[in-house]
């Protein structure tokens, strides 16, 4: 008799790898902890992994992002609009996002590495004077073996622009060859993650080992910090947008209640995407402002991403020990502001843009192997956030087009 092959080889998720993982390295932290310090290359392999693929995945997705839309020069008042809100939004969960952990301090008490981090915050200090100098390229090819974040995103932005003035035909090719790009460094982002279980269960390890266990007592406040701050954000930003906009609020928790369960099920806004797409349409949108303002909301209009990016980032700092000052805070928000632009709707991307920030700011990169210890738990409520938001921009900026019929088609179909 012929022996049936095994249907699964593999018979745990990723997400529940990781939990695995997390559950041995807290085990090894706890019992062994002089072993659990000496495996730190373990989870770093996995962060020099990941910043290997910062600065092609912004610089690809940005372009996509931005030239992608057609002529700049031909995109008016709609897409003005749109960027506009976008911007004024996702601003705001930022600013959410650094209240709320500068409030409750979920990562002080880590003592995540702080001696070698504060060294390098330090060397990082600079002037206004040099920190706008600083962010002007010399080299693009310098910057992006710097981590220069910042250089990276405004170099992009402008080679964008520039790219969305030439020949029809030429822009395409580059597009095409970019979004083959992205598509390959996801794909990377993909295999990599595989080693995630590895190297949570060795960040854990370390980090209880030399810290104690107060570090799981930090990351359940930090994970109470983030859902406070998402409902923060609900009522204090996206409710009162709808409400001076008139938004028809039962219609509209009806649209996209299915693609907001989808999205935190699955951690992917862009497995909730045409579902989201039809109910907007059910809901009176006309198909030309949801076809342009819900597909660039993916790149442009993460309010979820930006809220966790803003409250991660004060989090690594608090947990190295470090007091991260106004300015510096400031100046990390706008770097968020700009790199969560080429966030897409993928999970766990925005583990990349935290990366970049991190060493843009020179704050341990180890923080990253700690927080995706919670991140599936984390990424649920960010995933779902995000495509509430963008549901909610798509209505927006079809009202201020005075685009909204009075009598629409029922909001979701069953």
């Amino acid at each position: 008799m012929v022996d049936q092959p095994s249907r699964r080889k593999f018979p745990l998720s990723l997400t529940q790898m990781i939990f695995v993982g997390l559950g041995v390295g807290l085990l090894v932290g706890i019992l062994w902890p002089d072993i659990a310090v000496t495996l730190r290359p373990l989870s770093t392999i996995f962060i020099r992994l990941i910043k290997s693929l910062i600065a092609p995945l912004l610089f690809s997705t940005l372009v996509i992002g931005i030239a992608g839309h057609g002529d700049i020069k031909q995109v008016g008042r709609l897409g003005l609009k749109a960027i506009i809100y976008f911007e004024v939004i996702t601003t705001m969960a930022l600013v959410v996002g650094l209240v709320a952990v500068n409030l409750v301090r979920p990562g002080v008490g880590v003592n995540l590495h702080a001696a070698s981090a504060a060294t390098e915050v330090t060397a990082k200090q600079m002037t206004i004077t040099e920190v706008i100098t600083h962010t002007f390229p010399q080299s693009i090819v310098q910057a992006a073996a710097e981590g220069e974040v910042l250089q990276i995103v405004v170099f992009t932005v402008l080679f964008a622009v520039g790219l969305a003035l030439i020949s029809e035909e030429k822009k395409r090719r580059f597009i095409s060859f970019c979004e083959i790009i992205a598509d390959t460094m996801f794909k990377m982002t993909g295999f990599v993650m595989k080693y995630a279980p590895v190297a949570v269960g060795a960040a854990i390890a370390f980090t209880v080992g030399h810290s104690g266990p107060q570090i799981l007592v930090n990351l359940g406040v930090l994970i109470v910090t983030f859902y406070a701050s998402l409902g923060v954000f609900f009522l204090g930003v996206l409710l009162p947008v709808a409400l001076i906009a008139r938004v028809p609020l039962r219609r509209f928790i009806a649209a996209v209640k299915e693609p907001a369960v989808i999205a935190f099920s699955t951690t992917s806004s862009e497995a909730a995407f045409p579902k989201a797409f039809a109910n907007m349409e059910a809901f009176g949108i006309p198909r030309r402002i949801v076809a342009f303002v819900l597909p660039t909301g993916y790149s442009f209009n993460l309010d979820g991403s930006t809220l966790y990016l803003s409250l991660a980032s004060v989090f690594v700092a608090q947990a190295s020990g470090i007091e991260l000052s106004l300015g510096a805070q400031l100046m990390m928000m706008l770097t968020l502001m700009l790199t969560s632009k080429g966030v897409a709707g993928v999970s766990r991307a925005s583990l990349i843009v935290l990366a970049g920030t991190l060493a843009t700011f020179g704050l341990p990169l180890e923080g990253i192997a700690v927080l995706l210890s919670v991140d599936e738990i984390l990424d649920m409520g960010r995933t779902a956030t995000n495509v509430i938001g963008n549901c909610l921009a798509t209505v927006v900026v079809a009202k201020w087009e005075k685009q909204m019929p009075v009598e629409a088609a029922p909001a979701a179909s069953p």
